[in-house]
């Protein structure tokens, strides 16, 4: 570790950023993650079921109420659609309603996921860079040293300058992996939502005439209705 801390100092110029790079990157995977895992944390069949128990007595504001209990872009994707319709909208514009929240909600899942692989292919370029800097000094620095010290000097000097392509590698294989997977786990999210939204949307859509029964009166189960602070997280 201290002859690495000292290359490190000795090349900071090329190794301090590609530490940047690290930092931003580790940044990014801990806000990736915190997100997708709270995206992700709602049992989304638990949340439909009720959902659809709601509206097939009638009871629409209740469903609107456990929705909104609920964290996250799939609720509010279903609840954008649950309000529209109980405003009496027509299909074409429950459907308007969901799809401009999902365009607010689903990009935010992919969020600077992308810029991963661009920190990594930064940090291989940099860690090139320091060691094609590195050996054209040292190449310039052994052109005045005796023959006998310049295979010694040469080999010290390249090894050294190699240093920034290997840290460079390790931060750049290391950011690749994240981005594969928070990519790949964004993606899972993001089709969960979509197939959500879609069967949210088919079946109040489905059952309008069910859903409006109670013709605004007040719900008719209160029991039912006790039963919204449900615990849609996964697990419990």
């Amino acid at each position: 570790m201290g002859e690495f801390g000292r290359i490190f100092f000795d090349h900071w110029y090329i190794m301090f950023p590609i530490a940047l790079c690290s930092a931003a990157g580790i940044a990014i995977v801990v806000e990736r993650t915190l997100t997708l895992k709270a995206a992700s944390a709602v049992n989304k069949d638990e949340l439909l079921r009720f959902i659809r128990a709601y509206c097939i007595q009638g009871q629409i504001q209740s469903a609107i109420s456990t929705v909104s209990q609920t964290k996250g872009p799939l609720a509010n994707i279903v609840r954008a659609g649950l309000v529209a319709v109980s405003n009496g909208n027509e299909p074409e514009e429950v459907q308007t309603a969901m799809d401009a929240v999902a365009l607010r909600e689903i990009p935010r899942l992919g969020r600077r996921i992308d810029l991963l692989s661009a920190l990594a292919n930064v940090a291989v370029l940099l860690g090139l860079l320091g060691t094609v800097s590195g050996m054209i000094a040292a190449f310039g620095a052994v052109g005045n040293l005796p023959p006998a010290d310049k295979a010694r000097v040469l080999s010290s000097s390249i090894a050294e300058a190699l240093n920034a392509t290997g840290f460079g590698l390790l931060v750049s294989i290391v950011l690749f992996a994240a981005w594969g997977w928070l990519n790949s786990w964004s993606t899972r999210v993001i089709d969960d939502v979509h197939e959500a939204s879609v069967s949210t949307l088919n079946f109040i859509l489905s059952n309008k005439l069910k859903i409006f029964r109670n013709d605004g009166k007040p719900d008719a189960n209160p029991g039912l209705k006790a039963e919204s602070k449900l615990d849609v997280k996964k697990g419990k």
